[in-house]
């Protein structure tokens, strides 16, 4: 029974299967579409809300050191993301990674993982979407009736109007084509990219020098509930990380790498890409690069315009500029947040539907969802039906605790890919690789150890829920997945491998 689980797809095997007339997806995406995409994704809420939370209670003005060391830990990660998904041009990104070299359960884990990942990442960022616009109608004299505007307001009945409303927009966007979807998000990366410049410009004529005094904190007054320690590291070690000094950094990077979440998802369109071998790790790597040049300029003005200890925890950046006599900044930042997150929304969506229609490919969810629109050649099918899902999600569920979920699934995902291209590496060095990781297997092995040590740094409450989750899917795959698997049934000379 081991040998089943752990049997692996070849790789050849599934770049076959992409050219099924009924499962093919239209290849139109470019090196820029890719790094469009990824900008598109990273730069949200992380950059307009994360960087006061971690300066006030963490690191201080240091929080530029925090961006650099959870891009780092990121940027070893695109390497390997690079090599698969430029060796593997498959949708699914490290679901297809590890059917080619951990085998089928392996990968069965992470593609579950992702699909909870992407879900509550979409969730999130629709309802954060939403605090914005109604912060903008607010301004502008207009408010939404309780019940459809904030949840919490709401005292019998309450539905996040606008959040579900943007993800079933996007939803029919995703539908119609990838390159409508390329070229929408051009434009709005364009807008919310000139937002963060002129944050930086403009702030950086308002740092005063004595606001980066300590540059590194020694201790913080954290407010009540805001401690990040992590019940985890207490049980497995003895000791805690702390919310100041040099460690302080480290725990800030393990709350700040949430603004990094989604660059992976660049690796979902491999199959929708003219020429993955060439331009995925363009799109991956070029992505991140600007990324974290943009966070690491906006700390360090952000913090240079206010003092790390009077920073605002909801909306830094605008507040700072308020703080310096210039309000209109403010409104101007909402905006750029508002319109910025649409995209994140969007990318999150796709890589979501990418994955799930992966295996859905692979019989390992019902095939009924592998069938592409005949004219828009998009998997349409599990595209509606997340869609719908994660905008009751967005209207309903209050996400805040369950936000963790996200950072620890990206991290999972990471120490899997990175696995992976040691073992393929060793199990199929004769396949063609146009991008190598370098220095294997230290690159992969310091990527897996700088992702888990972020993981531990998360609250104990987030493995619980990790844990459960992983469960079901394991109950899911003995149930389904394992007896409907095409890889099986070929094995089994019940179905012929595709030709």
């Amino acid at each position: 029974m081991s040998s089943t689980l752990f049997r692996t797809k070849k790789v050849e095997q599934s770049i076959l299967d992409t050219e099924e007339p009924e499962h093919a997806l239209k290849k139109s995406l470019s090196a820029l579409d890719l790094t469009v995409f990824g900008v598109g994704v990273i730069i949200g809420t992380g950059i307009f809300v994360l960087t006061g939370t971690v300066a006030k209670n963490n690191a201080g003005p240091a929080t530029a050191l925090a961006f650099v060391a959870a891009g780092v830990a990121c940027a070893l990660a695109a390497l390997c993301y690079a090599e698969f998904a430029s060796t593997v041009p498959v949708a699914g990104s490290a679901y297809t990674f590890s059917y080619a070299s951990l085998g089928e359960l392996p990968a069965w884990i992470i593609g579950w993982d992702l699909v909870l990942e992407f879900a509550l990442g979409t969730a999130v960022v629709a309802v954060g979407w939403s605090g914005y616009i109604q912060s903008l109608m607010d301004n502008a004299g207009w408010s939404m009736p309780a019940a459809l505007g904030s949840r919490e307001g709401a005292d019998v009945f309450g539905f996040d109007i606008l959040a579900a409303a943007l993800v079933l927009v996007l939803t029919c966007i995703l539908v119609i084509g990838m390159k409508l979807s390329a070229r929408i998000t051009s434009v709005v990366v364009a807008i919310k990219v000139t937002v963060v410049l002129v944050v930086i410009i403009a702030g950086a004529f308002l740092i005063k020098g004595d606001n980066y005094d300590p540059f590194i904190p020694k201790e913080q007054p954290v407010e009540a509930g805001a401690s990040l320690d992590s019940p985890l590291i207490q049980l497995m070690f003895g000791w805690a990380p702390s919310n100041f000094g040099v460690m302080g950094i480290f725990t800030a990077a393990s709350v700040v790498f949430f603004a990094f979440i989604g660059f992976d998802v660049v690796a979902t369109a491999a199959e929708e890409t003219k020429n993955p071998q060439r331009d995925m790790p363009r799109g991956i790597l070029g992505s991140l690069v600007i990324c974290t040049t943009l966070y690491v300029l906006v700390s360090i003005v952000v913090t240079g315009m206010q003092h790390y200890s009077e920073l605002s925890v909801d909306a830094p950046l605008a507040d700072a500029f308020k703080a310096t006599g210039h309000p209109w900044y403010a409104g101007f930042i909402s905006f750029g947040a508002a319109v910025g997150l649409t995209t994140v929304c969007m990318i999150l969506l796709l890589g979501q539907t990418r994955v799930f229609f992966a295996m859905s490919r692979d019989g390992l969810l019902p095939r009924f969802f592998s069938r592409v629109h005949p004219r828009f050649k998009t998997p349409h099918r599990p595209t509606i039906l997340l869609g719908v899902i994660i905008a009751v999600l967005a209207g309903f569920t209050p996400l805040t605790e369950l936000a963790a979920l996200v950072n620890i699934g990206t991290l999972f995902a990471f120490v899997v890919v990175a696995i992976g291209v040691i073992i393929l590496r060793k199990s199929r060095p004769d396949l063609p690789r146009s991008f190598r990781t370098p220095w294997v297997p230290v690159i992969p092995i310091l990527s897996v150890c700088a992702s888990l040590w972020l993981m531990i740094n998360l609250p104990a409450e987030t493995w619980v829920r990790f844990g459960i989750w992983m469960a079901a899917g394991f109950l899911v795959y003995f149930l389904y997945g394992r007896t409907h698997s095409r890889l099986a049934r070929r094995e089994a000379g019940e179905e012929q491998p595709s030709a």
